[in-house]
């Protein structure tokens, strides 16, 4: 019945072949490599390898041996724009000296040559945001629409794929010699939405919210800055972030990148008690302001036609049109050309599109676990040879098989199977609950539930589903899986997401699938904030002071060799007392039609931090 495991082949971005050369006043870097690159900002990064204009600022540049928290940066990794450094992070370490940026110069602007303004662009996505607090979100139900109405104060590139960072709010930067002082300087005339100017003290006010969220306030990524001991505003246009002890400046850079980290105003929530759940349309500095937000049906914006950025946006305004990932109303909304763009369609649909000659596809990797949370506060759930004897039970091919027609995933462990983190496939497809012949991964799994004193299973469990595609289909199958395997019987509750989250953040239910969201690949973020204790999205309330130990010596560790040692050993820490059932890990397919242009999500690893839109265009007459 079963074929035996799927191959996939993780095909990296290949290097960019920078030369190494020497260069007047040397700006750069703590343990890590970088080269400096003097770009124009329409830059296409496809030319760079065999272009002879390249200018590269790097000092005793050595081996390089990647391990850097993003797939493509594992290797090489490079930046546009007048001023724009390109970064290659590696595992040897390069001197000591401070990092200094200055992109004063630099406005973004489309990729494509002869970018068109006008038009109005029709998305297909999900908008059916459970709140409307985008830092205390997780999930592209909020970020899809909200997005567009606010910028960061740096952010990912757009151009490519979200592969490099690049100024945004704050045009330049310095980053002391020891790690442990970042310095940005923010543009001058920035203008919120209610036409209040924004400054250093805005940005201060929102990364103290999120660095430590007030009481009663839970925001997911709050983790990457737990190393962030004071920010400062050290005048109206400068923001100094002190941290407590060195991180990889990669790490705290991406951290400050990501998608969901959008630069509020003090004054916003002051005026809110800082919680904006309930506030659905607040002010933001981003291309584009809300017109009307119709509930579970669509959300439509307009050009912000006093943003900083002169060029941006392209568009008029964007209609966001309310469609469920990988539902038959996401597939035919893009084929019947009722929208022009859509993402996580199902793999039919993406079939369909590439016959298309009219249509363009791409699919890359979504920075989402899909796992069975397992409520360790209630009995029996509390031994960790129950948790174990069900992450054995889990036929995870046939957990492929059951969404192949819905979704396109892969399948894999507590860590991005397509990472360098992670045991290589070959290597774990040997282990138990991941081989091709389950008999023995159940036989193990009836050992533990009898030395469990559960020999005779468990009994009228509360199983809570997200109310989507995939998740329902999962959930019959792993009802089936453990009733057939252990005799544990489970009652399955759909509930939709603002339940869900609701229900799996209070701990009110036994088992509960849904998605885990993180910001980096690097395991310093997904191990704190998925499997930390007290970690924003450990909904499973599970420790295990072994891993607790490992995961804040690979905080801190900077040898890239000790550091992958330590991450394995948390590993196995993990699949002996698991914190969750991982399910499977997602892919994208993303369809639009080819007059779209200034989409570029090839090799994205997920689409979080392109979520603006302010480089789309369209190519009409």
């Amino acid at each position: 019945m079963r074929p035996g495991r799927s191959r996939f082949a993780i095909a990296l971005t290949s290097s960019l072949g920078f030369d190494e050369t020497t260069a007047p006043s040397p700006i750069l870097s703590d343990t890590r490599q970088f080269v400096i690159c003097w770009l124009d900002e329409k830059t296409d990064l496809n030319t760079l390898k065999d272009s002879k204009q390249r200018e590269h600022l790097m000092t005793d540049l050595r081996t390089l041996q990647s391990w850097w928290n993003r797939r493509d940066f594992l290797k090489r990794s490079a930046a546009v724009a007048a001023g724009v450094y390109a970064v290659r992070w590696g595992r040897a370490a390069a001197a000591d000296m401070p990092l200094e940026f200055d992109g004063s110069k630099f406005l973004l602007k489309a990729a494509e040559p002869n970018p068109k303004h006008g038009g109005v662009v029709r998305m297909g996505i999900p908008v059916r945001p459970p709140h409307f607090d985008l830092h205390q979100s997780g999930t592209i139900f909020n970020l899809g629409a909200m997005g567009c109405m606010f910028d960061n104060l740096i952010r990912r590139d757009p151009r490519d794929g979200g592969k490099t960072i690049i100024p945004d709010l704050a045009h330049s930067w310095q980053i002391a010699k020891d790690g442990k002082t970042y310095t940005f300087f923010l543009r001058q005339g920035v203008q919120f939405s209610d036409g209040a100017e924004l400054t250093a003290d805005d940005v201060k006010a929102t990364f103290d919210r999120i660095a430590k969220p007030p009481q009663g306030i839970s925001i997911p990524r709050s983790i990457l800055f737990k190393a962030v001991g004071e920010i400062k505003a050290r005048d109206k246009y400068t923001v100094e972030f002190k941290l407590s002890e060195p991180r990889p400046v990669d790490f705290m850079m991406s951290a400050l990148a990501s998608g969901f980290n959008v630069v509020l105003r003090k004054k916003t929530l002051e005026d809110n008690n800082y919680d904006l759940r309930k506030v659905q349309v607040y002010p933001g500095t981003g291309p584009f302001r809300s017109v009307k937000y119709t509930e579970n049906e669509v959300w439509i914006m307009e050009k912000n036609k006093n943003y900083w950025n002169k060029e941006l946006p392209y568009v008029d305004g964007i209609e966001f049109y309310n469609v469920l990932p990988f539902s038959p109303e996401m597939a035919s909304a893009i084929l019947a050309n009722r929208v022009d763009y859509v993402f996580a369609t199902d793999p039919a649909t993406y079939r369909k599109a590439v016959a298309t000659p009219a249509m363009s596809t791409v699919t890359h990797y979504q920075s989402v676990l899909h796992a069975t949370m397992i409520n360790n506060k209630r009995k029996p759930f509390e031994d960790q040879r129950v948790r174990r004897a069900m992450h054995l039970a889990l036929d995870r091919p046939a957990l492929l098989e059951v969404v192949k027609d819905v979704a396109p995933m892969i399948s894999g462990g507590f860590l991005y199977p397509f990472s360098d983190y992670a045991a290589p496939q070959q290597e774990r497809d040997k282990w138990l609950g991941y081989q091709a012949d389950p008999a023995a991964a159940i036989k193990e799994a009836h050992a533990l539930m009898a030395a469990a004193g559960r020999g005779d299973g468990i009994k009228g469990l509360d199983f809570m589903v997200r109310e989507i595609a995939i998740f329902k289909l999962w959930s019959q199958a792993i009802q089936a899986m453990l009733k057939e395997s252990l005799n544990i019987e489970c009652n399955l509750r759909t509930v939709v997401d603002s339940v869900w989250f609701a229900d799996a953040a209070s701990g009110n239910y036994d088992l509960a699938i849904g998605g885990l969201v993180s910001a980096l690949l690097d395991p310093a973020d997904y191990f704190n904030a998925w499997y930390g204790k007290g970690g924003p999205q450990n909904y499973s309330l599970w420790s295990n002071q072994e891993f607790q130990v490992l995961s804040a010596e690979i905080d801190r560790e900077i040898d890239a060799e000790k550091r992958q040692d330590l991450i394995r050993r948390a590993e196995a820490t993990m699949e002996q007392d698991p914190p969750l059932l991982p399910v499977a890990w997602e892919r994208i397919h993303e369809l639009w039609y080819n007059y779209v242009k200034g989409r570029n999500p090839q090799n994205s690893f997920g689409i979080y931090d392109t979520v603006r839109h302010d480089t789309v265009w369209l190519d009409k007459a």
